[in-house]
């Protein structure tokens, strides 16, 4: 199985984001749970959307400076694929 080093720092910075999103979620788990109105809930679900998003383009555009830069040195083209793939299953 592949993996990658990263800093404590950038590993921090990507689990609180997560940590946030978790809780936003939470969020509309008890909005659901309150009856709240639905346009709300829309609303909410639409901003942890954003905010996967977001978590999804810092941790791409890490991957690109790192794993995806280190493995064209590195002669594995086949990291040019997997991009590909990867970048269409995010588009979707």
């Amino acid at each position: 199985m592949k993996h990658t080093d990263r800093s404590e720092a950038d590993r921090r910075k990507l689990v609180n984001r997560l940590k946030r999103i978790e809780g936003q979620i939470r969020g509309i788990i008890g909005m659901l749970e309150n009856d709240a109105y639905c346009n709300d809930i829309l609303i909410q679900s639409a901003a942890v959307n954003a905010a996967v998003n977001s978590f999804n383009k810092e941790l791409l555009a890490n991957h690109i400076r790192t794993c995806v830069a280190r493995d064209i040195r590195a002669g594995k083209d086949e990291t040019i694929d997997e991009l590909v793939a990867t970048l269409q299953k995010l588009m979707k």
